[in-house]
């Protein structure tokens, strides 16, 4: 409405710049030859003047032609019927007529071509931002220039989290972790109980000391958790932690935990899955073999979720004498690497030997660990290996067997890794040929 007021009073000025002066100039019709009848009479007037000065007509005679002069005058003023009325000239009404018709109409059909009409939409005023700022994206530069002067302001406002917090975030956008570390440290003194807070300044103080999370950093995560066991990043610190001093149970406890409090099956869901099955083949670890989670702050330890394709707590797994009673699904067969990608794999990279469903969720059934040095290699995979309890082959008729080289050791699949995939077959063949042949993308 603002913009609709200010463009109408922006036409208005306009017409009233280019019709006034049009208006302005028109005449009472006539006008022109009483102005030129009456300066001849002046003159006339003027000669008479110079003749009696000159002695050219008697007194008389002047007196009686100044009077007819100035009878001649009267007459000539005399206003016609009619003088009152303004009569503007043909070709001013037309001019006037036709800017104040098209001036306004011309505006419009600019503005419908070259205007931004999305801006009367109610998401504007939200998409309009966000539009601007992808024009107007801030240079590694720039952004280290705010950072100077805000870490400038702080010296004046030392007792201001929000801006420490600011300050420590941006230091990290620019990979400058210990400057982060170091501001992140005052606003936790400011601030000491919040559990984000202390799990961004463990992540922080963990990158300066070269990607390590012991020491100091792991304190924080568990400072962290005490105040909010749910508190996710602390969650993925603290298995990240347990990973690295290779405790891969105690790492799929923490990591269950913050499955749980992350959406099912988005992508982030699915990235833990890939977590805690790398922890769970790197540990030999079977289904339901979890390490209690640690205590909360109130001295009991939450309910831990098995890592089901819904993220929900499973069943009970069966005891050892139950499960050693129950018929094993599996499959096997033989993994070799093609000779044309035999260059591009080192002996010590990391295999991984996996079954997943046919048709169904990705995540794998059963999983075996080797190196690029034990290829070709024979492989048994079965219900013993499975990830989670309702996860195993049993569960589940047909299943593709695949095996891929991962330089980085990350059992979730990465760019560069190579791969090999078998045919679906039926739960319970044996004798499988799959052979590494193609680089994922």
């Amino acid at each position: 409405m603002t913009f609709v007021l200010i463009a109408a009073a922006m036409v208005v000025a306009a017409l009233a710049w280019v019709l006034v002066p049009l208006l302005r100039g028109a005449r009472p019709a006539g006008m022109a030859r009483e102005a030129a009848n009456i300066a001849i009479l002046r003159d006339q007037l003027a000669e008479l003047d110079v003749d009696l000065a000159n002695g050219a007509i008697p007194p008389p005679q002047y007196e009686q032609a100044r009077r007819e002069l100035e009878q001649r005058v009267l007459e000539d003023t005399k206003p016609a019927p009619g003088a009152g009325v303004v009569a503007l000239s043909a070709a001013g009404a037309w001019t006037a007529a036709i800017l104040a018709g098209a001036l306004p109409m011309v505006a419009l059909l600019l503005y419908l071509v070259l205007g931004n009409h999305d801006a009367f939409s109610p998401l504007a005023s939200r998409t309009m931002p966000a539009a601007a700022g992808a024009k107007h994206d801030l240079t590694p530069q720039q952004v280290a220039d705010m950072a100077a002067r805000l870490a400038a302001r702080l010296e004046n406002e030392p007792d201001n989290p929000e801006g420490w917090v600011m300050l420590a975030r941006t230091y990290y956008a620019l990979n400058r972790h210990a400057d982060a570390a170091r501001a992140f440290e005052r606003a936790t003194m400011l601030v000491p109980d919040d559990a984000e807070l202390l799990a961004d300044y463990a992540d922080a103080l963990g990158a300066a000391q070269g990607g390590t999370l012991s020491g100091k950093p792991q304190a924080l995560v568990q400072r962290a958790l005490k105040i909010d066991p749910a508190q996710w990043k602390a969650l993925a610190l603290a298995g990240t932690a347990a990973f690295e001093r290779k405790d891969y149970r105690q790492a799929v406890a923490y990591w269950e935990r913050m499955k749980a409090t992350v959406p099912p099956g988005s992508p982030i869901a699915q990235s833990i899955d890939s977590s805690i099955a790398e922890a769970r083949a790197l540990g030999g670890l079977k289904a339901g073999a979890v390490a209690a989670a640690p205590p909360t702050a109130m001295g009991k330890a939450p309910a831990t979720p098995a890592a089901g394709a819904t993220g929900r707590a499973a069943a009970d797994p069966p005891t050892a004498a139950a499960a050693a009673a129950l018929p094993r699904a599996a499959v096997s067969g033989t993994v070799k690497l093609a000779p044309a990608l035999a260059a591009k794999a080192a002996p010590n990279d990391t295999v991984f030997i996996f079954a997943r469903a046919a048709a169904g969720p990705k995540m794998p059934l059963a999983v075996l660990r080797k190196q690029v040095k034990d290829l070709p290699a024979t492989f048994t995979l079965d219900d013993a290996m499975a990830m989670a309890p309702n996860m195993a082959l049993s569960n589940f008729g047909e299943v593709v067997v695949g095996a891929r080289i991962s330089q980085s050791g990350n059992a979730a699949p990465q760019s560069g890794d190579l791969e090999g995939l078998s045919p679906t077959v039926k739960v319970g063949a044996s004798g499988i040929d799959i052979v590494i042949d193609r680089a994922l993308p």
